[in-house]
């Protein structure tokens, strides 16, 4: 077995768990108004949930765990006619916020209201696997970046709140990770992090997936039923290689591990320190766990997302944690060297941008399905708490399908 590109046990594993995470889920529709090739959620139009459904999914969030934010996902967002009160019912509990959407419905008016009802931060779900407007469909990562940096504007426009890239990567797209990386370096002033998540599918060739002791058929039933012929082992070493292209400085900090192998890097996180077109390198585990411990300490849940006004403080943590955190401190020194050289850049900030990779299901030889341990994204499904990924097997099934290799079923028969 190769060597990992960055041993886990190098970075500082993260400490959230089941009942004290940095995100809630809320899928409040499963309707949407594109078709993306990698995702796990079946398109419903009729599947609004009421503002008294939704409310009951915020009490089981409540009850059961502390978190620091809500992500409203979907689905899309944007489709159900009440997303400003719901983003209002959110801001009303205390938690943060956090509208994830592919943009295609997103005005700057709507922007404006979902402002003002107290959203903090968008993510914005792009890729070249999604069928949009004509203008759009068939354009590569690259030819996206125009997509990517309207929505950018238009945040940044309205003003005060974070704003995100996701993107799934396949093995197709894998080699427009370092164009993403050099174009979110450019733009740091507007781009806050960029998300890369990596393509996962069922695996229908090698495995039966039983639902206790009858045979599913995935293909048919699931959303993400097959794969396609695509690859589905890409895993974050890999995309950190390509991210790695275009920033050599970049490392990550922070990861959760699997359910089923404490060695896999399943959400990777790492913070650049930039300035428009510069890196200066990466925060280290250090500064990591003092962030994530001393939020909690302060304010009781685990920080999830920081406004733009804290990402520009780079210099001022530089200064301050150096001492103690080696990753800040190589920045320090870079910056420090830079702006002696171009002294005109001590003007203009320097900016924290985190990238984050999730590395979804992994399956095993024997079966094994190994999760993402402390899953932050915990949804909602007859009023307990499930994992967002795999929603559709508990509302077909009302369980998680188990994998069985094929010859172990054929050998059983």
């Amino acid at each position: 077995m190769a060597a990992p590109v960055v041993n886990h046990l190098e970075l500082y594993r993260l400490p959230w768990s089941l009942s004290d995470n940095i995100i809630n889920w809320l899928e409040p529709t499963k309707k949407c108004n594109i078709y993306c090739e990698g995702c796990y959620s079946q398109n419903n139009p009729t599947s609004h949930k009421t503002l008294e459904q939704v409310q009951n999914d915020l009490n089981v969030f409540m009850r059961n765990r502390k978190s620091h934010s809500v992500s409203i996902a979907g689905g899309d967002p944007l489709t159900h006619p009440q997303v400003v009160e719901i983003v209002k019912m959110v801001a009303k509990t205390g938690m943060q916020p956090i509208v994830n959407t592919n943009g295609h419905a997103m005005t700057e008016e709507m922007m404006r209201d979902l402002k003002a009802a107290g959203v903090v931060g968008f993510t914005f779900h792009v890729d070249s696997l999604q069928q949009r407007a004509p203008e759009w469909n068939g354009k590569n990562e690259i030819e996206l970046l125009e997509l990517r940096l309207k929505y950018a504007k238009m945040v940044a426009k309205v003003g005060g709140m974070a704003c995100s890239f996701n993107a799934t990567i396949y093995d197709e797209t894998l080699k427009y990770v370092p164009d993403l990386v050099r174009w979110a370096t450019k733009n740091a002033k507007i781009v806050h992090s960029m998300v890369f998540i990596a393509f996962r599918a069922a695996i229908p060739d090698k495995y039966v997936y039983m639902n206790g002791s009858n045979e599913i058929p995935t293909e048919k039933e699931l959303v993400y039923g097959e794969h396609k012929g695509r690859k589905i082992t890409i895993g974050a070493d890999d995309i950190i290689e390509q991210i790695r292209i275009a920033d050599p400085l970049y490392s990550p900090a922070a990861y959760l591990n699997g359910t089923e192998d404490p060695t896999a890097k399943k959400w990777t996180f790492g913070v650049r320190l930039v300035q428009p077109g510069k890196s200066f390198g990466a925060v280290g585990p250090k500064f990591m766990e003092f962030a994530q411990v001393a939020y909690h300490f302060f304010f009781g849940t685990y920080m999830a997302y920081t406004s733009p006004f804290g990402l520009a403080r780079g210099r001022v943590w530089m200064a301050l944690a150096w001492l103690w955190d080696k990753g800040m401190r190589a920045a320090l020194g870079r910056n420090l060297l830079y702006t002696l050289l171009r002294p005109w850049t001590l003007l203009s900030p320097i900016r924290m941008q985190g990238i984050m990779i999730i590395q979804p299901v992994d399956t095993f030889e024997d079966g094994r399905q190994s999760m993402c341990d402390a899953c932050p994204d915990m949804t909602v499904w007859d009023n307990r708490l499930v994992m967002s990924c795999r929603l559709e097997e508990q509302m077909s099934y009302g369980r998680y399908l188990q994998a069985v290799p094929k010859k172990e079923v054929a050998s059983a028969r």
